[in-house]
């Protein structure tokens, strides 16, 4: 299962099934779990876990230390969870103790070729990062979110659960749950009403949803007026509670 020409630190952690290409490095402190596995020419450094049925490609590094200059050699971590597939030239840097110590990313997502995922950052679950998405560091990423090709994120944002970046965006501000954002900057144009239908949100969930997004941006409300719309609209319409959520915790402000 393991290419006699990977080399491998024998202090690391390889479950019995995995496989191993050749010419993959695999540094201490990385621990790989079953049914994953790592194509040739990939650099897995730690401490760095790896969970379960997780697919890397070939020239990804993964487990890097951050080339921010807070960073002074600490034993950070990055932790990634089941079922990943992580396509050619992924880079993924570990956290910093000024803020996480940890990069995480979740289970079951996408990150496809030449997505970068800065220190610190958090990516959920069901998420897909489309070909050379960025994400700076200290950026959290929603559950089911899709960022399109060439997404840019600037440092500290959220981008909220199913929530879509058309390609080329550039975001310099927190995206709220449920919305469709383009443009460089970044503008918000509706809510991802394709992706809440392939989920199974009902046809009156999305209305609900569609209504609060226009309460948000097409009423000229400020994002406190807003806010106590949806409130009083949520004891009738549930499925904006997630909105609700990703507007309170919003330190950026949102984008418009």
């Amino acid at each position: 299962m393991i290419d006699p020409q990977a080399i491998i630190h024998p202090d690391a952690k390889i479950a019995s099934d995995v496989r191993v290409g050749p010419w993959t490095t695999i540094g201490p402190d990385v621990e790989i779990g079953a049914g994953s596995v790592i194509e040739s020419h990939v650099v897995l450094k730690g401490p760095t876990k790896i969970g379960r049925n997780n697919h890397i490609y070939q020239f990804s590094s993964v487990g890097e230390d951050t080339p921010d200059l807070k960073y002074n050699g600490e034993p950070t971590r990055l932790v990634i969870g089941d079922n990943n597939v992580i396509r050619e030239g992924v880079t993924i840097h570990r956290g910093t103790v000024q803020d996480r110590s940890e990069t995480t990313i979740g289970n079951d997502n996408l990150i496809m070729a030449y997505v970068h995922i800065g220190h610190d950052s958090v990516v959920g679950n069901h998420c897909i990062l489309v070909n050379n998405t960025a994400l700076a560091g200290h950026v959290h990423i929603g559950d089911w979110a899709i960022l399109s090709g060439f997404t840019l994120v600037h440092q500290f944002c959220n981008i909220g659960a199913h929530s879509f970046t058309g390609m080329g965006s550039a975001i310099g501000k927190d995206v709220p749950a449920f919305v469709m954002v383009t443009g460089a900057p970044a503008a918000a144009k509706s809510i991802n009403s394709e992706g809440l239908r392939r989920r199974g949100y009902t046809k009156t969930q999305i209305a609900a949803i569609n209504r609060a997004f226009k309460i948000i941006y097409r009423r000229g409300h400020t994002v406190d007026e807003a806010l106590q719309q949806l409130q009083q609209m949520q004891a009738d319409e549930p499925v904006v509670e997630l909105l609700i959520d990703s507007l309170k915790s919003s330190k950026r402000g949102i984008v418009r």
